[in-house]
């Protein structure tokens, strides 16, 4: 597993590089005098936007094949392939801008952060943090050579978490999707993010991953 573990981690790396590379051609297309600074955000040409859409609806897909093709048939085992590769891809993606065009600029940055089913905003550490925490759970799971099961309390907790950071993350841009206001978007500026929403996702996503490795460890089998 160990072998599995660094090509999933070559494979999230790079796929984090062509990720960016995309990026840095859009920011020079759309933010040509300034690819530093997004906000407000400018309007996709109508193609773009949809291949936008199908580039990470395309990522994902990629992300769960080879997590399918890459471990055992334990669901949680696959479930934790998929989720290191996300962890670290995220990562990297925001490693590579950095070392590319220099952003992130600031620590509490905001960004674009995905786009199905609308514009996920907030500020970049946001998804890091939960990314870390993809990484390391996924990193812990796949090494350990007991059976794991991410199930029950702690199954709960972490879907839980995961519902309360997609609220914090989808709010901001709510409020144009439900008024139909998509061009008052294009004046949108980073305010105040719903740290009340977010926080205690990520606690629970915490708990939930991190109790059920933390069990599995003591008992030797998965929670049940």
């Amino acid at each position: 597993m160990k072998r599995v573990v660094l090509w999933l981690t070559l494979y999230a790396v790079a796929m984090a590089f062509l990720e960016a590379a995309v990026v840095v051609y859009l920011r020079g297309l759309y933010y040509p005098e300034n690819i530093l600074q997004i906000f407000p955000p400018r309007m996709f040409r109508p193609l773009d936007f949809v291949v936008e859409l199908g580039r990470e609806a395309a990522t994902l897909v990629m992300m769960v094949s080879v997590a399918l093709l890459a471990v055992p048939r334990n669901p949680t085992r696959i479930f934790a392939a998929f989720v290191y590769q996300f962890g670290v891809w995220d990562i990297f993606y925001y490693v590579w801008l950095k070392l590319t065009i220099g952003w992130p600029v600031r620590w509490g940055e905001w960004d674009i952060l995905f786009l199905i089913p609308w514009a996920w905003l907030g500020p970049w550490m946001t998804p890091v943090v939960i990314a870390l925490l993809f990484a390391v759970w996924g990193f812990l799971v796949l090494t350990d050579s007991r059976e794991p099961r991410l199930s029950g309390i702690f199954l709960g907790a972490f879907l839980l978490g995961v519902v309360l950071a997609l609220g914090a993350f989808l709010q901001p841009a709510f409020p144009f999707v439900m008024g139909g206001n998509w061009r008052d978007l294009l004046q949108f500026q980073p305010r105040d993010f719903w740290w009340e929403l977010y926080l205690p996702g990520v606690l629970l996503m915490l708990l939930g991953l991190m109790g059920s490795w933390w069990r599995m460890r003591r008992t030797g089998i998965g929670s049940g």
